[in-house]
């Protein structure tokens, strides 16, 4: 499967409703159980990239849109602002296919690249896929939270998985530097 990756724009947001659309019926990578409409997405998109944080989008050389995934805060109390939290969503057709890892490995290099320390996953449903997806790029196990949600009938468990990115916990990050100034104020 060839695609690109690429920031996410306007455009690619009633795509994205979709395949978020499809995850929150059909998966449990979203503890949601009813899709949010174009709007509430549009206002999700704009608070994650109002900030800076990466919003990317894998596409199909006919324009078809694979998946998108985003970093964004785990927590917004200053002293997590070196931590994010990955998220990716793909449409169905695409998945298996190499484009989930194509989008974290991006994801992590543009968080380096800000300055983040640390990126945690927050697997919903302890999809087998996913963790070893992240596993794959370096990710280690940190915890599992057992029945944290209950969705198509069933009690779900919640993984949560962790990689240091750049000097991790090595060196004192820069405060007057992003992301040393999320959050201030």
């Amino acid at each position: 499967m060839t695609f690109s990756i690429r920031n996410a724009t306007a455009a690619d947001l009633p795509a994205i409703t979709e395949i978020y659309r499809d995850s929150v019926l059909n998966g449990t990578a979203s503890y949601e159980i009813t899709p949010p409409d174009l709007a509430e997405m549009d206002s999700r998109q704009s608070g994650i990239v109002d900030k800076g944080y990466p919003y990317i989008v894998a596409e199909a050389e006919d324009g078809t849109l694979l998946g998108y995934a985003y970093a964004s805060a785990f927590r917004t109390r200053p002293a997590y602002r070196w931590l994010v939290e990955d998220s990716i969503y793909l449409a169905p057709e695409a998945r298996g296919r190499g484009v989930g890892k194509a989008l974290l490995r991006e994801l992590l290099v543009r968080c380096e690249a800000l300055g983040f320390r640390q990126m945690v996953a927050v697997i919903g449903g302890a999809s087998p896929a996913s963790v070893a997806v992240h596993k794959t790029l370096g990710f280690e196990l940190t915890g599992t939270l057992k029945g944290t949600g209950f969705k198509h009938g069933k009690w779900l468990d919640t993984v949560l998985m962790q990689i240091a990115l750049g000097e991790g916990t090595e060196t004192e990050p820069d405060l007057e530097a992003y992301p040393g100034t999320l959050f201030a104020g």
